[in-house]
């Protein structure tokens, strides 16, 4: 008997094979031989296998995994089962209100990371804070800056448009909405007397561009590093989109929101004081160059539906374009103009510090005396995705609830540029599942699950 295989012999065994199991006797002997060391043990060995191409083995008559009849002589190959489509990848995770959101770096990393900057400057001199910290503009994001805010007035321009040909549909009950002709049949509602309807929607087409993309708002601040706001000024301090609120300190100018800008860093007196330094020998702003022009939302009056469908694909492309220039460059500006997000509620501030306000009424907001657990935000808190069902064929026929868990998602942005004409980007195609094929009946569905 060698060392390194075993051999075992049996008598009858029994195949099976097709979509049935057909017993067929077969009288000899079977030879099994199973290596001292296993490659089935080694799981970096075949990384692209998945469940989904093990049912696709059993479609062509014979399943993925049968013993096989063999002499001593022979020897043992291992099955390689490989798949040309990546794994489905999910939408962003859906937290409870009853749940924190989980901080986007750790704190013991947090820590870690404090305690090797203070090791490094140990014993050297200190260097003078660079921009945004010291009060100044960083130069080189003020273009991205004016980008990100055009971008947003041309993605909600080009909404209003698209809306007028790409049906939305939105339910009466709850704040649900879906991109397509017809309302999807899941039952997912949780509004008034969803018990009785058994969670069924009741859709009607009166969607907004607010229900397509999500508005965030936050506290103006005139000046980013003054005092923090209080709870009695919540009502004095003027609200406005947060993504507008981070363009502005980051360097565009809108007459409807002044703001302090300074062009002289600030002189540290501690950590928490500063004074601002003398700019009376600088010369007046109004000689300096000519400012970059920005854009004004159309009114809804205004608003010309797309005449044809080379129009309304040429629209579909450059809200997609806006789409992504906006998220792109807001994801800059916040590696250098800090963004709050409270950890219990949506609530979002831009600047150094969160305010004061004790309008938190999340989950237990009595023991904090309803104040936010502010902390580091993400791209999604800034500029939320509001995930719809990807509809694979607008003119085919409507989804079916039992297929619920083949269809994919997108944002509902992405999912109106798609049906407006535009191309499916290629970060996207996980989150839809479009690499998967759709059954075209309930009942191979079921042979799949």
């Amino acid at each position: 008997m060698n060392s390194s295989s075993y051999y075992f012999s049996h008598g009858t065994i029994a195949l099976f094979c097709g979509k049935g199991m057909d017993f067929r006797p077969k009288v000899g002997t079977l030879q099994a031989s199973f290596n001292g060391k296993s490659e089935f043990l080694n799981l970096h060995v075949y990384p692209a296998l998945t469940s989904i191409d093990s049912f696709r083995f059993q479609e062509h008559g014979c399943n993925v995994l049968k013993p096989s009849l063999k002499s001593r002589t022979s020897q043992s190959q291992a099955l390689v089962v490989r798949s040309d489509h990546p794994q489905n990848s999910d939408f962003p995770k859906y937290y409870s209100k009853k749940e924190k959101k989980p901080f986007p770096v750790p704190i013991v990393d947090l820590r870690r990371a404090a305690r090797e900057r203070l090791k490094s400057r140990k014993g050297k001199p200190k260097t003078p804070v660079p921009p945004p910290k010291n009060g100044l503009l960083v130069k080189t994001l003020i273009p991205v800056a004016y980008d990100v805010f055009n971008a947003r007035i041309t993605l909600i321009n080009n909404l209003k448009k698209l809306l007028k040909v790409v049906p939305v549909q939105a339910c009466r009950f709850c704040n649900e909405i879906h991109v397509g002709p017809v309302g999807h049949p899941f039952k997912s509602c949780k509004g008034a007397n969803a018990n009785i309807r058994k969670g069924v929607h009741e859709w009607i087409t009166n969607a907004t561009v607010d229900d397509v993309f999500l508005p965030v708002e936050a506290f103006h601040l005139y000046d980013r590093l003054g005092r923090r706001i209080p709870h009695d000024e919540r009502f004095s301090i003027p609200r406005i989109p947060a993504i507008v609120e981070l363009c502005i300190q980051a360097g565009v100018d809108v007459a409807e929101y002044p703001t302090k800008r300074r062009r002289k860093p600030i002189i540290r007196i501690s950590k928490s004081e500063f004074v601002d330094a003398d700019e009376s020998e600088l010369p007046d702003t109004d000689t300096e160059g000519p400012k970059r022009p920005v854009l004004t939302e159309i009114p809804d009056s205004e608003i010309v539906a797309p005449s044809d469908e080379e129009e309304t694909t040429l629209l579909a492309e450059e809200t997609l374009r806006a789409w992504d220039q906006m998220r792109r460059g807001a994801k800059r500006l916040m590696k250098m103009y800090l963004v709050r997000v409270c950890g219990y509620c949506p609530e979002v501030h831009v600047g150094p510090s969160g305010h004061k306000a004790q309008n938190c009424g999340a989950f237990k907001h009595q023991q904090r005396n309803g104040q936010h657990g502010w902390q580091a935000a993400v791209l999604n808190d800034l500029i939320p995705p509001r995930y719809v069902w990807h509809v694979p064929d607008v003119n085919g026929p409507p989804m079916e609830r039992e297929l619920r868990n083949f269809y994919g998602q997108a944002p509902a942005v992405v999912e109106m540029c798609i049906q407006g004409g535009a191309a499916v980007p290629e970060e996207y195609r996980p989150t839809m599942r479009l690499d998967v094929g759709i059954p075209s009946t309930i009942k191979e569905a079921e042979m799949v699950v």
